[in-house]
């Protein structure tokens, strides 16, 4: 009886914390362009699945939380396409910054918001979707979704989950986001120690599969990868990318720009935020010749010094002409971006030392292809070790690549579980 009163009051807590969310995300949405684009998505969202699925229709649902996930929910969901050609593909988001930029994504037939998770939305989204199969990417448990879903039972499976002991799910007061997860028939894990954990509350329908991101970008290599303007800018220089950066970090490769580099190496920098104040200010700190993508048209790249890329989607690409790669957000607390893109091309790797998060990051390092800066004394020396030695260079890239060659496969692991 105490148990159930307990649980009735958490359920309570949570159920008015999601109301009051709504509340501050439509009075920031009038100050935040970033959450007035949510806004607006989310109060569509019922009426786009009103008029894009029919009564009979059969459907699929796919959640991410924003484009990261999504990626890293890809090699799944296009497999899952290829088998269910007659079924609508409905994929939503939270963030805005999945949403805006994969809203025509071909995997799917509908791209949405996902509403705020109260358990009105849950059943109407639900009885409007009806979904065959769910599947959520890493995170984003939402509980009156997933409960929902339990009640009628529909699948949900969770892929490439990561947890950490300090979560919610594994804490006294967690007991509406750990009840959720049971919603799930089976969690596809990145590694051991979140099996352990999910063990530790009785959860024991769960495989360690190791995470879909490595079966993403080990795609990449079968794709054109191609940039004739790259290859144009490179002029068969030695070539460092800084990808996903952020002021932090940019610090870092302005001063040495500055005071260190030779005309015998290419720098490309593409920022994580691509207004055109931020980029003019990038521009204006560094002294070498620089040119802009934007302007890439006007100008013999081959003559510059520092291309700035002030454009999106094609960071993936310019990582295969990187003799060396810095990725951003760990110099400072944005969080680190994603380093396996440039991993899987065989490239040693550069990022600052807030990573904890990120269990890839510390592994690559282990594993000898990923260097940890604290310092500009350190970038400077780091960075200079892998430009004057070719050799450290080369066997510190191959390290890299090797590695996303072993831990590929998640993908195979999941369609074995769906029997597809």
């Amino acid at each position: 009886m105490y148990f159930s009163i307990k649980r009735k009051v958490l359920n309570l807590i949570y159920n008015i914390g999601i109301h009051l969310t709504g509340v501050v995300l439509k009075l920031g949405a009038q100050f935040n362009a970033k959450l007035k684009k949510g806004a607006i998505g989310r109060e569509n969202t019922f009426k786009i699945l009103k008029n894009s699925i029919q009564k009979g229709d059969k459907t699929l649902w796919f959640h991410c939380a924003s484009l990261g996930e999504y990626e890293q929910g890809l090699p799944v969901f296009l497999e899952l396409r290829k088998h269910y050609k007659n079924h609508k593909i409905i994929l939503s988001f939270f963030s805005p910054s999945g949403y805006e930029i994969r809203k025509n994504s071909p995997i799917a037939n509908v791209v949405i918001y996902l509403p705020l998770d109260t358990k009105t939305n849950a059943k109407r989204f639900l009885d409007l979707i009806d979904p065959e199969l769910t599947i959520f990417v890493k995170y984003d448990i939402w509980p009156n979704f997933l409960n929902e879903l339990k009640s009628r039972h529909l699948r949900a499976i969770l892929i490439s989950a990561a947890f950490r002991k300090e979560q919610s799910y594994f804490k006294f007061y967690g007991k509406q986001l750990k009840q959720a997860l049971f919603a799930f028939e089976h969690i596809f894990t990145q590694n051991e120690a979140s099996k352990v954990l999910l063990e530790s509350i009785n959860y024991t329908s769960v495989t360690v599969s190791g995470d879909t991101r490595y079966d993403r970008v080990y795609s990449q290599l079968s794709l054109d990868n191609s940039l004739n303007f790259i290859d144009t800018f490179k002029n068969n220089k030695l070539c460092i990318v800084a990808g996903s950066t952020w002021p932090e970090g940019e610090a870092l490769f302005t001063e040495f720009i500055n005071t260190q580099v030779s005309k015998d190496i290419k720098f490309i920098i593409a920022p994580h935020d691509i207004k055109p104040d931020r980029i003019k200010k990038l521009q204006e700190k560094i002294n070498a010749k620089t040119v802009l993508f934007s302007e890439r048209d006007k100008h013999n790249l081959a003559e510059f010094e520092v291309f700035i890329i002030d454009t999106i989607g094609i960071l993936s690409k310019i990582y295969s002409y990187a003799d060396i790669a810095y990725v951003g957000g760990a110099v400072g607390t944005t969080g680190l971006h994603n380093t396996l893109e440039p991993a899987v091309f065989g490239t040693p790797i550069l990022i600052g030392n807030n990573h904890a998060k990120f269990l890839e990051a510390q592994a690559l390092i282990d594993n000898g292809g990923m260097f940890e800066i604290d310092s500009q004394l350190n970038f400077n020396k780091t960075l200079n070790k892998l430009i004057t030695d070719r050799d450290f260079r080369l066997q510190a890239g191959s390290y890299n690549k090797a590695f996303i060659e072993k831990n590929k496969g998640a993908v195979i692991h999941i369609l074995d579980y769906l029997r597809i």
